[in-house]
């Protein structure tokens, strides 16, 4: 018997402790619905209904570390304090009691500005350098003590994240948060051991993160890393302009620890680097998965007619042909695919591509974004 065109999707995958039994990954998704900072019985219905719906392994929204203004806005969920690790307990249990897998993202947001301007940080807003963007001053500069308490923060979050029976946990070191405001140039001027010219000089908090939180959580649990080139303040950002600068960058990452890269960009079938391969050639994820032998999770705009940008702007999606995704899977460029606002709008879309069900899939309404369904 002949495979279906999408079976390339719905191969298992294991790496360590975590077994996956297809390829699609819930792409992590603020969502501002944990008042205080508690996910509660909203959230892990929720999540609850996309491990319902056959998602092979559930990210959840980032959840922030234990640092006293980590996050951005009063209804992004804390991974710290006893009601918060009792809500996320109750969302894993939920998810197991489902069939699904599923790890936290930890996220420190750095200098980003409040997505409310009304609201106000828990504490000062600390980041690399005191810059959200360069040029633009924000908060304080961390010092060395500031950076030695937030790795233990992180590594606490991921060793609550294995004790409360979680999969995996990932690291959120994209979009020019935290972590990546160490990465980037523009953000990152010191001059200790934490900063310097080259990527593998900013890359030393990261490296340090995930050493410990490799010695927080064991060997045998993976951990998983997102990163960009894109940022918030500037879509146009590269971290990485050769190959060889994202080996420097992605490289000492996994071989301080990290399993899996998840490599965020704004559509999926986006060329890194077509000056080299053509404009059909390795996106993010591929040349990440090429230059460090690590797996490597894609993502952006899957099953979608526009990217989330347009989205961000009111625009409705359409659905959109997976032709262009089961093409790259069958060459393994990545090893798995993650999926934004199409599983907001619809907890069932992996059944209905399992089932070729082309006709029920959903595009993307903005309006989605305002409930949890």
């Amino acid at each position: 018997m002949s495979s279906a065109p999408n079976d390339v999707l719905f191969r298992p995958f294991r790496v360590k402790s975590l077994e996956l039994k297809n390829r699609f990954v819930m792409a992590p998704m603020t969502r501002f619905h944990a008042p205080a900072g508690v996910p509660g019985e909203s959230n892990a219905a929720y999540y609850r209904r996309r491990a319902e719906g056959q998602v092979g392994l559930i990210l959840s929204e980032g959840t922030v570390v234990g640092r006293p203004a980590s996050r951005s806005h009063a209804a992004i969920p804390f991974f710290h304090g006893e009601s918060a690790l009792a809500g996320w307990k109750t969302v894993i249990d939920a998810v197991h009691d489902a069939g699904g897998r599923m790890g936290p993202q930890i996220w420190h947001t750095g200098a980003a500005e409040p997505v409310d301007p009304d609201w106000t940080p828990e504490g000062l807003v600390e980041s690399p350098s005191g810059l959200l963007a360069p040029g633009a001053t924000h908060g304080k500069t961390m010092s060395e003590e500031d950076i030695a308490d937030t790795i233990a923060a992180f590594a606490a979050a991921a060793a609550d994240a294995k004790r409360l029976g979680f999969d995996t946990v990932e690291i959120h070191g994209a979009h020019g948060y935290l972590v990546d405001q160490f990465f980037w140039s523009g953000t990152n001027e010191r001059n200790d051991r934490y900063g310097g010219p080259g990527i593998r000089d900013r890359s030393r908090f990261a490296m340090e993160l995930v050493t410990e939180i490799r010695k927080a959580v064991g060997p045998d649990f993976p951990i998983l890393l997102r990163v960009s080139q894109w940022k918030l303040k500037d879509y146009a950002a590269r971290i990485a302009e050769t190959p060889q600068e994202l080996e420097d960058w992605l490289l000492p990452l996994v071989e301080a620890g990290v399993d899996i890269l998840h490599c965020s960009q704004r559509r999926f079938w986006d060329p890194e680097f077509p000056e080299l391969d053509g404009e059909n050639g390795l996106n993010l994820a591929g040349w990440a998965k090429k230059l460090t032998g690590a797996p490597t999770i894609s993502v952006g705009s899957v099953g979608l007619t526009n990217d989330f940008f347009s989205s961000n702007g009111g625009e409705l999606s359409g659905a959109a042909s997976l032709d262009r995704l089961i093409e790259r899977m069958e060459r393994e460029e990545f090893d798995l695919i993650a999926v934004g606002r199409a599983l907001i709008s619809d907890s069932h879309w992996v059944e209905k591509v399992r089932g070729n069900h082309r006709g029920g899939m959903k595009g993307f309404d903005p309006a989605a974004i305002g409930e949890l369904i």
